[in-house]
Order: C-alpha cells, then sequence, then structure tokens
C-alpha cells in the first residue's frame, strides 16, 4: 500500500459522519434519526454548514447528542465543505463517513459498510447500493470516464438512452454484487481516514459535481480500493431525476466535467483535445439548458 505521507497519522477505530448542510430543511431530520438504526456503534456528526439560513442545522446539534454544528465560513462546494468537516474530527475517528443530508439510512446499512472492509483490507472507499424514492437502484458505482468512453457518454446520453457508452460507464448490465468500482457516488462514503488523508481528501477545486469521481481515481492511483457494497442501502432523496434543473447546476456539472478530463490530459500536445472538450461540453450545454427551459 502507497501512502502520501512517511509518517501517516495513526487514528483510533472509532466512526464519524460529516454531513455538509446549505438550508437542508426536514431531510436532515430525517437523515439523524436513520442514522441511529444504521449501526450499532457510537457515532460523532459534524454538520458543516455552507451557510444555512433556515436555522435547521444549528436547532439539530442544539437538540442532538454528538451532534456538532460546525460553520465553514462560507459556501465551500460539497468538498470544500467535506474536507472542513473531516479535519474537526478527533483523532478517535479512524472511520469517516461523508454523506448527503438528504439521505435515508437503511437499518445496520452502516455497520453492513464496516463489516465489507474486513473483507476488503485494500479498501479505501465504500458504497452502499442507493435507490431514489421510487425505489429505482441509482448506478452509483461506475467506471472512471476515460476520453473514449465519456464522450461517447457525454454525446449520446441524453439522446440515445441504450448507447453502449452509457450502459458501460454506468455499469448498468453489471450483476449487483460487492465488487470494486472506478469511483463510488459522493452522496454516501464509508473511507479509512488514512486513505481519506493519502489523497488530502477531496479536491476543493470542484464546487460542485466530479468530486467525488475524481476522489476515486486518485485512490485508486494511491493502491485502495472502491468497493460498492449493495448488501448495504440507503435512500437519496436527491436522487431523482426531476423535470426541471437550474441552468447554473448544469454550468457546474460541465465546468467539472471539463476540468477533471483537462487536468487528466495535461500539456501542450493535449491542447486540441482539450479545446475540442471544452467545444463539445459548451455545445452539448447549450442543448441542456435550452431543454431544461422548456
Amino acid at each position: 500500500m502507497t501512502s502520501a505521507s512517511s509518517d501517516p497519522q495513526s487514528y483510533g477505530d472509532e466512526l464519524g459522519v460529516v454531513t455538509v448542510t446549505y438550508s437542508p430543511g426536514d431531510t436532515l431530520g430525517r437523515f439523524l434519526d436513520t442514522l441511529v438504526k444504521a449501526t450499532s456503534r457510537d457515532v460523532t456528526v459534524v454538520l458543516a454548514d455552507n451557510g444555512s439560513t433556515d436555522g435547521v442545522p444549528e436547532a439539530a446539534a442544539a437538540e442532538r447528542e454528538n451532534v456538532e454544528f460546525l460553520p465553514t465560513g462560507g459556501n465551500l462546494g460539497y468538498g470544500g465543505g467535506a474536507n472542513r468537516g473531516v479535519a474537526a474530527l478527533p483523532d478517535s475517528v479512524g472511520w469517516i463517513v461523508v454523506a448527503n443530508p438528504d439521505l435515508e439510512w437503511g437499518p445496520g446499512s452502516l455497520d453492513e459498510l464496516i463489516a465489507a472492509a474486513e473483507r476488503w483490507p485494500r479498501g479505501g472507499a465504500f458504497g452502499p447500493l442507493i435507490r431514489e424514492p421510487n425505489g429505482e437502484v441509482y448506478p452509483s458505482a461506475r467506471l472512471l470516464p476515460e476520453l473514449g468512453r465519456g464522450i461517447g457518454h457525454a454525446l449520446f446520453s441524453k439522446i440515445w438512452a441504450g448507447n453502449p457508452w452509457t450502459r458501460q460507464y454506468r455499469q448498468e448490465d453489471k450483476t449487483v454484487r460487492e465488487r470494486t468500482a472506478g469511483w463510488l457516488s459522493g452522496s454516501c462514503l464509508l473511507m479509512r481516514r488514512e486513505a481519506f488523508d493519502s489523497v488530502a481528501g477531496f479536491d476543493p477545486r470542484y464546487f460542485m459535481f466530479f468530486e467525488d469521481v475524481d476522489l476515486g481515481d486518485r485512490l485508486t492511483r494511491k493502491g485502495w480500493q472502491n468497493v460498492y457494497v449493495p448488501s448495504a442501502e440507503v435512500v437519496h432523496i436527491g436522487g431523482v431525476s426531476t423535470a426541471k434543473v437550474k441552468p447554473k447546476m448544469l454550468a457546474a456539472h460541465h465546468d467539472s466535467a471539463y476540468r477533471y478530463l483537462a487536468d487528466r490530459h495535461p500539456g501542450p500536445a493535449w491542447a486540441p483535445v482539450r479545446l475540442a472538450i471544452k467545444a463539445g461540453l459548451a455545445l452539448r450545454l447549450k442543448l441542456e439548458v435550452r431543454g431544461a427551459q422548456r
């Protein structure tokens, strides 16, 4: 196993949960209520708050034991907020969970993830089976979006639902079983803190989207595995597709997609490819925004 440091931090065996809040509303209460049944362990919860105005995170911390309200000082994005929350956990915490506040935990789901970690000693990140509110399984364990596969998915996913690039990328033909993946959805991740440290956590340059793709890639490069654990189940309320998508979110998604691919194809030799990627993503964004506004 490789490590980012020759003298890695030594941590205990306690469990810490970090959720990034931004006016989460009623969903945070369900997140915390169901978390109690997700594990038999004692849990420290950090609400890394990116500037909520609804008062919900502060109230949750005041009313519940082992829940800490941590203002991040501004809207740092998902990865930046998560990094701040993990940094606030004591050294006794060696297992960290980063999860969206609009998540509902299945009974025993966190214990299932920790049990899987015993079976995968090289596992750095573990992700559950994620269901949408309608019961459908969200494809949360995917291949990395390499250049050819990523372009095929980007070009055809909206106009050709069964195209081979998207099906391969999303791993839709895979049997639902415990396995490794290129990356796991950042909406719910259990990680060894040692693994998180070895890649310096999330890259804060990704304000929204692709921070989990980037994390999965960097963990793999450090010798860790990303492990899909479908015996653990959660429901992601925000995972359901909606007809109306905010143009700013679409723009952020395309900006992050470009950053991810450009970072992995640096230098003058790849400049024409980066230019083509940027132009293609700009066209795709224009078409998606137009479609969302209809």
